[in-house]
């Protein structure tokens, strides 16, 4: 196999075991849920909540808010980044994208 497509082929071994699973009945290629994998809350309350205390101070940590709500740093994160949209500017959290009213006053 390395012969035909290089070194950027698949091990042996790999291909036995995706073989195995596969005549075992395992037909789906995506990752099975494995325990201890973290899962990121991220319903309504908890992002409102963040949101709510970064309004309140700009200047805040995301340990302060992991603290305060009693959520893991991680989550406070992906919250902060991903679901709100806000990123550290001169040390304080700002949105990424300016609102239509912050536009027209610029």
């Amino acid at each position: 196999m390395k012969e035909v497509h290089g070194e950027h082929c698949l091990a042996r071994c790999t291909i036995f075991r995706w073989c195995q699973r596969y005549e075992a009945g395992r037909v789906n290629i995506k990752d099975l849920p494995r325990p201890g994998q973290a899962h990121v809350v991220t319903n309504t309350a908890t992002i409102s909540a963040v949101d709510e205390l970064i309004q309140q101070n700009r200047r805040i940590t995301t340990l302060e808010v992991a603290v305060d709500l009693s959520i893991s740093k991680e989550t406070v994160h992906h919250i902060i980044h991903k679901k709100l949209g806000y990123s550290k500017f001169y040390a304080q959290w700002v949105p990424k994208h300016l609102s239509e009213n912050q536009k027209t006053t610029r």
